[in-house]
């Protein structure tokens, strides 16, 4: 039972598709809850953007709403943490804080044929930041916004410009009492971050010609970001972080011998190297936690077509959503010879990198077999990860899995057969939010000790195995003739 006098803590989730909050006790309890839908805009190919100030005011409300039910033990609420979509960027009046472009998405690539045009510099972009090339990280983003937005160029000329990623934006507008401040996971996925010196890089500020003048300033994670008013309460913003950083502490404490995946719209799998950066062909290098004892570094594999690829290609099959939802784990189950599906939808992340890849199906098929192709090329995508991720990092004895596609027991047991790696799902949602609770009360070990989970066990499945081998070599030819048309 609680007690009167129990520190509470308030976790922030701003994700692709809704703004979230949630009030947790010490022992990892939740006592309030709130959400809010967001919308997506798609104002041409490859562009996607929400409205800075339509997520901003929904990040208000459920704040609000949250704190609400907690009555007058809202006097209990010590402190609270923000996590946002990484790569997310926009710009922003620094005196007035309005917004001066909209909030440009991870998934948004309108600056793709620019960012090509560094391709000889992709190995020193690499050495400095632990990213690859990608558009999809903040710095041709950032330039976008400074070569088309008349206003962000006049706020740069009359030095009001503050531009950066999606969380100092929020974190900014939300508490009171400090500049615009960067934490790590967030910096890092602008491609300007050097994640050694964990600070922006004044090569890559030039490089890219992004002004040092607009960036906030780089701080721990866990870092005095401000006061969130809240009524007559003030609350701490003591912990900013990115989603999938947050995610890795859902459960606490995460292990050196064990690799997470977070399966929803993107798919992303993280393996803890240490307090030392470890560089790998391929995979994503970078801070995931850091306060003034430690900081945390991971590597990171990312398949940008997850839950996305599933949605896109139900679309296209003008399949009702629920229909695809009720139905998926049935066909995964049943399909036995599904077409192959080369998934390069949001653009080919991890370990491959083509961001205009042509995503097309291999083979024929119904609509069934088509769905079952594509969440199989989710598994394939993964495993070939987890392949790059064995040349450069201890072998993990086992997977955990969390997220929305993570429910669909028929893709565990695939991930498990063609990985070899006891996969466990536990029986927790909102990893994010609970990640960055259990940071906020400083746990050790885990909230969630007896937690249920399910468990799935490596199987042989040759037929699997040969299809992901086809797939394999299909996708492999596709990359070398994208290569060769570029």
């Amino acid at each position: 039972m609680a007690k009167a006098d129990e520190p509470l803590y308030l976790a922030i989730d701003q994700g692709s598709h809704a703004s979230r909050a949630l009030v947790f006790d010490g022992r990892g309890d939740v006592l309030a809850r709130a959400h809010a839908e967001i919308d997506t805009l798609h104002p041409r190919d490859d562009w996607v953007e929400h409205d800075a100030d339509a997520l901003l005011d929904a990040t208000r409300r459920v704040i609000d709403d949250s704190v609400q039910e907690l009555g007058t033990d809202i006097q209990r609420l010590q402190m609270a943490g923000l996590a946002t979509q990484r790569s997310s960027i926009v710009c922003w009046d620094r005196d007035t804080g309005g917004p001066l472009s909209n909030v440009l998405s991870w998934r948004d690539r309108r600056a793709a044929d620019w960012l090509a045009d560094f391709e000889a510099e992709a190995n020193r972009v690499h050495d400095i930041t632990g990213l690859v090339l990608s558009p999809h990280y903040g710095a041709s983003k950032l330039h976008w916004c400074l070569q088309n937005l008349p206003e962000v160029a006049a706020a740069l000329d009359s030095n009001r410009l503050a531009l950066g990623p999606l969380s100092s934006f929020l974190a900014h507008r939300l508490a009171a009492g400090q500049p615009p401040l960067a934490d790590p996971a967030n910096a890092s996925r602008t491609l300007l971050w050097d994640y050694r010196a964990r600070d922006w890089s004044p090569e890559l500020l030039k490089l890219f010609g992004v002004p040092t003048a607009g960036l906030p300033a780089s701080v721990p994670s866990r870092h005095d970001f401000g006061t969130i008013a809240l009524g007559e309460h003030r609350c701490p913003l003591a912990l900013v972080t990115g989603d999938q950083s947050a995610a890795l502490f859902g459960l606490g404490e995460p292990a050196t011998d064990t690799v997470y995946a977070n399966l929803g719209t993107g798919a992303f799998l993280q393996q803890v190297v240490g307090g030392e950066p470890v560089a790998g062909p391929g995979l994503l290098s970078s801070v995931v936690y850091q306060d003034a004892q430690r900081s945390m570094y991971v590597l990171e594999g990312t398949v940008n077509g997850a839950g996305g690829a599933l949605v896109a290609v139900a679309d296209e099959l003008g399949m009702d959503r629920d229909y695809l939802k009720a139905h998926s784990a049935r066909w995964l189950q049943h399909e036995s010879d599904p077409p192959l599906f080369l998934n390069g939808v949001g653009g080919l992340g991890a370990p491959y990198w083509v961001a205009d890849f042509p995503t097309r199906f291999v083979g024929r098929g119904h609509d069934a077999a088509k769905i079952v192709a594509v969440m199989e090329s989710i598994v394939f995508l993964l495993v070939v990860n987890l392949e790059a991720l064995a040349q450069c990092a201890p072998q993990p004895r086992r997977m955990i899995v969390t997220g929305g596609l993570a429910a669909v027991d028929p893709l565990c047991q695939r991930l498990a057969d063609l990985s070899g790696l006891p996969v466990a799902r536990p029986q927790i949602k909102e990893a994010t939010a609970r990640g960055l609770g259990w940071l906020l009360a400083q746990r050790a070990g885990s909230w969630l000790p007896d937690a249920e989970r399910s468990e799935f066990e490596p199987v042989a499945d040759q037929a699997f195995s040969q299809r992901y081998q086809r797939w394999r070599q299909a996708m492999e030819d596709q990359v070398q003739a994208s290569g060769d048309e570029s």
